[in-house]
């Protein structure tokens, strides 16, 4: 028997891994996992290369929980370790036996999926453990099993031992007093899903019964009969593993679920992801359907290492606006700390994440070529997505012409070369800029909507919440553009054209028609504008200053900079056509009080129209109605 300290650089590691090094203590059972899963991987790449001259045959990982003798087992039919291995893997804490195996086979094993990295992972079983058994017996011929035993000091016996005959490592945790909760199956089951659902070998943890399927011949009553087989608790072949040419639609759907198991609706499209260079990257991306929601619920993509779960916090390695996707993202070169649970800001970082934005333009771009009308037919669940990454991913924008539709209200749809050609010719202001109607509400602003097709306007359909941060990357991006949405002004105002105006109203009485319209309105939030429209067109018209509103619709989604100064009043134009019957009307009422009710009313209509019409307001204007109408 060997005893001695474990060489450590600290006096007391136990005590630091327990309470700092890692931050939270359910992750001993990936790190054990994950050792099994390395042992087991080394052992089959020796075999492959013929060093190891044993058979490979189909190893398992298996887990226990025995709430009798209070400990949680771990045992693989890996590659083993001898007492001189022990030894140096164990005895010498933060020296990691993967790290060395890879680069000793770095020309061989780079492709293996041996986790690596961290010597310390061993070490997070005394998060939960006050004692842990090592027993294990290596894949090389005539050597001998080992027992090492360790209390949670720096103390530890190692001898030779005749209770394993099969290769591969045991780890026995007693289980601390304050820890029971990993004895409970509940807990280790809901611990392998979530971090070890995907790992490369199988793991069995209990078992589970199987009904054998009755012979031909069996009669009739004849009940089939059952046996017990190990419950593999995971996919060890995940599709992102598989190279796309041999998947189907179906399996993505499947693997979908799998990943969420209580989403029931079907992923719009998925993006496969594959590089080896300048770095190994490999997952899926699903769009799920996102209509307007831009608060739906992030953190759904879920980071991997070899196959181990890592994190689903990926901010950093995911783009801010691809966050609202779902899926999963394996990489061996993600830089973490040794709790492999945070990730540290590098080149590499940075290169994946440009890397995944330039592959979701890709395939928005293949797939508006492939089947563009299903492509328009998803476009109002996956807008909030493109739009948010052309907002704030300059690479993602550059492309964003060949993907990016521009809907109509009337459900045409184009792409940005194809709008502008479209509406050019009519749209064109006085000062050579293209004019861009749009409207955000069908149903509210129908009356602006009708006005300006009536004139041979072609008017967007823009209602995503982020829309007025898009205009504004739009306008300032494309040269000599301006976006108007159609109630900012008089349709005649919108797109300004060197026309003759004809004024049925001189100078003196049109100052009049504005002072009584002023004097009858009273209202701050209105500012009278007097237009010579035609004589048919309505008489009052409310308009929302284009800059005023886009800069409220901006706070409300969270402008930022100059955007968060306080709130910005609901400030509108009370556009007064001069050139109409009832401005002469106006003008010729000499009774004050009957003058102020017309226009008071020619108001209430404007304000309907609108929606402004509301509460206390829209009651007084219905019983004015009725009154007038028993006139």
């Amino acid at each position: 028997m060997t005893k001695g300290n474990i060489n450590v650089s600290v006096e007391n590691i136990f005590p630091l891994i327990k309470k700092f090094l890692y931050s939270d203590h359910e992750i001993f059972l990936r790190e054990l996992i994950s050792n099994a899963t390395d042992a087991t991987l080394k052992l089959k790449h020796l075999t492959t290369i013929g060093e190891a001259k044993v058979e490979y045959g189909n190893p398992k990982i298996e887990v226990k929980a025995d709430k009798e003798s209070n400990t949680l087992t771990i045992t693989d039919q890996g590659i083993g370790m001898t007492a001189e291995e022990v030894q140096k893997y164990i005895n010498e804490v933060a020296f990691s036996g993967a790290e060395e195996f890879l680069e000793k086979y770095k020309d061989t094993a780079k492709d293996t999926g041996i986790i690596g990295h961290f010597g310390l992972g061993f070490y997070s079983a005394f998060m939960v453990a006050d004692k842990v058994e090592i027993i294990s017996k290596s894949y090389k011929e005539d050597s001998k099993a080992v027992h090492w035993t360790c209390d949670g000091s720096p103390e530890f016996t190692l001898e030779e031992t005749d209770e394993k005959t099969e290769r591969g490592t045991t780890i026995v945790l007693h289980i601390a007093e304050d820890s029971k909760e990993f004895l409970e199956d509940y807990r280790i089951r809901e611990l392998l899903n979530k971090y070890n659902k995907f790992m490369p070998v199988p793991i069995k943890f209990g078992t589970k019964t199987e009904t054998l399927p009755l012979p031909e011949d069996a009669p009739k009553d004849a009940k089939p009969e059952t046996q017990e087989v190990d419950n593999i608790i995971n996919n060890p072949n995940p599709a992102w593993t598989i190279a796309p040419s041999e998947l189907t639609n179906e399996d993505y759907t499947k693997f979908y679920h799998e990943l969420y198991p209580m989403q029931f609706e079907e992923p719009l499209f998925h993006i496969h992801l594959n590089v080896d260079y300048p770095f190994h990257l490999t997952g899926i991306l699903f769009f799920p359907k996102l209509g307007n929601n831009i608060n739906i619920e992030k953190d759904k993509i879920q980071l991997y290492q070899n196959q181990v779960f890592i994190t689903d916090e990926v901010k950093g390695i995911v783009p801010d606006f691809l966050m609202l996707l779902r899926g999963v993202i394996d990489s061996p070169d993600i830089p973490l700390n040794v709790s492999r649970s945070y990730l540290q800001a590098d080149g590499a970082v940075k290169k994946i994440s440009s890397y995944i934005t330039k592959k979701v333009a890709d395939k928005m771009v293949s797939l508006i070529h492939e089947n563009r009308e299903d492509y328009e037919k998803k476009w109002n669940d996956i807008k909030v997505v493109i739009e948010y990454g052309m907002i704030t991913e300059e690479k993602f924008f550059e492309k964003s012409d060949k993907f990016s539709l521009y809907p109509n209200t009337d459900g045409k749809y184009y792409l940005w070369n194809e709008l502008e050609e479209k509406i050019k010719p009519l749209q064109t202001d006085k000062d050579g800029n293209l004019v861009i109607l749009y409207a955000s509400n069908i149903d509210e602003q129908y009356a602006y909507i009708q006005s300006a097709k009536d004139k041979g306007y072609e008017v967007l359909l823009l209602d995503s919440p982020i829309v007025p941060h898009l205009i504004q990357k739009l306008e300032g991006s494309k040269e000599k553009v301006q976006f108007v949405r159609v109630d900012a002004d008089h349709v005649n105002n919108l797109i300004k054209k060197d026309e003759p105006i004809i004024s049925k109203l001189n100078d003196t009485e049109k100052e009049s028609l504005k002072k009584e319209v002023e004097e009858a309105v009273n209202d701050q939030k209105f500012t009278v504008q007097l237009e010579d429209l035609a004589s048919e067109d309505a008489p009052f018209v409310i308009t929302q200053p284009e800059f005023m509103r886009r800069m409220k619709d901006m706070q409300a989604t969270g402008g930022g900079g100059m955007f968060g100064m306080g709130n910005f009043p609901e400030m509108y134009n009370l556009v007064v056509n001069a050139n109409s019957e009832f401005a002469s009307e106006i003008l010729k009422t000499e009774n004050a009080e009957e003058k102020k009710d017309k226009i008071q009313y020619a108001l209430d209509l404007a304000k309907l129209s609108q929606n402004l019409l509301k509460g206390k307001e829209l009651s007084e204007f219905i019983q004015r109605s009725y009154q007038n109408l028993k006139r």
